[in-house]
């Protein structure tokens, strides 16, 4: 069937269908979703997002995001501790606590050496730092201590 309120069925069955304005073939679910039942976008703040499947859709920023993850917020913060359960942070300074073989050379970094300025990263090795005399490395946070 043809969805023109003017059109000319093709068919006998056709011709028993009543004949419906385009709107009837709008999706329930947009027609029960106002715009304002839609999230912000958690990038740049619009309030003019729609849906596309399983996301949610930016039109100003072209930032999109899970539906799911429309209630948590949009950064989850992971924290990092020391060997003894001290929050680190970006810019701590911290000591190492055992003797660690530096891997594809003969360099040991001793215990007590002093790191400073560490930036905390995802992944396996929680920090990235600058080891003086040995140069930059990744460190996991069980084998340090905040100073």
């Amino acid at each position: 069937m043809v969805c023109s309120p003017h059109a000319v069925p093709l068919n006998k069955e056709a011709e028993s269908l009543p004949r419906f304005p385009f709107s009837c073939f709008v999706n329930q679910r947009e027609s029960e979703l106002n715009m304002s039942d839609l999230p912000k976008c958690p990038a740049c703040g619009s309030e003019y997002t729609y849906e596309d499947r399983a996301l949610y859709v930016c039109p100003e920023c072209a930032h999109e995001w899970s539906m799911n993850a429309a209630d948590v917020s949009a950064e989850e913060v992971k924290v990092i501790n020391d060997a003894n359960g001290n929050v680190l942070a970006d810019g701590d300074t911290v000591t190492v606590i055992k003797d660690l073989k530096v891997k594809g050379s003969s360099l040991v970094v001793k215990v007590g050496t002093k790191v400073r300025n560490i930036r905390l990263v995802d992944g396996d090795h929680d920090i990235d730092c600058k080891i003086d005399g040995i140069g930059p490395m990744k460190l996991k946070s069980e084998f340090v201590k905040k100073v």
